[in-house]
């Protein structure tokens, strides 16, 4: 026997290191599909593949360890706690990431021409309307922006409008329009 099978067949490896292992590949398999679903959600046809690979790769690994330790019930509970766990860094990597971009619709009591100004002169594309709310007349705003823009335009809306109230819709696809400078929107308008 050599030293490294005599490692290999080992309590420190068997109960340790290979759930260890075992948890840190789940995870990253699943931050990975967690990115590549929202990749796919995107309509993002590259990016959405690439990250299967390597996320069924590394699912694949994991469970062929699993079952040559078919009787090591440290990996089961290590194999969940990365499953749950990668669940948790995906979501939160996907926010932090903040891709793509977003419908931002605006409804106000108040009169919103000095919102409108300052979200026009912040660069935004809008479309505004006037309507008939359920007790008075609102305005009706309408944009486009890039989802790492939604604080900048929540504060925008805080200062000249707080009251107002606005709801935020993933969109898949844009063609065309009008975006703060150095905006950079073409990926996503072709859904590469």
């Amino acid at each position: 026997m050599t030293l490294l099978s005599t490692f290999y067949d080992g309590m420190l490896f068997t109960y340790v290191i290979l759930p260890l292992l075992i948890f840190l590949a789940r995870i990253v398999d699943v931050t990975i599909g967690t990115l590549r679903i929202v990749m796919v959600s995107k309509g993002q046809k590259l990016w959405a593949p690439v990250l299967g690979f390597f996320e069924v790769l590394l699912w694949l690994i994991a469970m062929a360890k699993i079952f040559e330790n078919i009787d090591n019930w440290v990996c089961y509970v290590t194999y969940a706690a990365g499953f749950a766990t990668g669940n948790y860094i995906g979501l939160k990597l996907e926010e932090r990431l903040a891709v793509g971009i977003v419908k931002i619709q605006i409804i106000t009591r108040k009169e919103a021409s000095n919102l409108i100004a300052k979200l026009k002169a912040s660069g935004y594309g809008i479309t505004h309307q006037d309507a008939q709310g359920a007790n008075q007349n609102v305005s009706i705003i309408y944009s486009i922006i890039k989802r790492t823009d939604i604080p900048v335009v929540e504060e925008i809306i805080g200062t000249y409008n707080p009251n107002a109230f606005y709801s935020i819709e993933d969109i898949k696809f844009v063609n065309k329009g009008v975006f703060p400078e150095g905006t950079a929107l073409k990926w996503w308008r072709k859904g590469k």
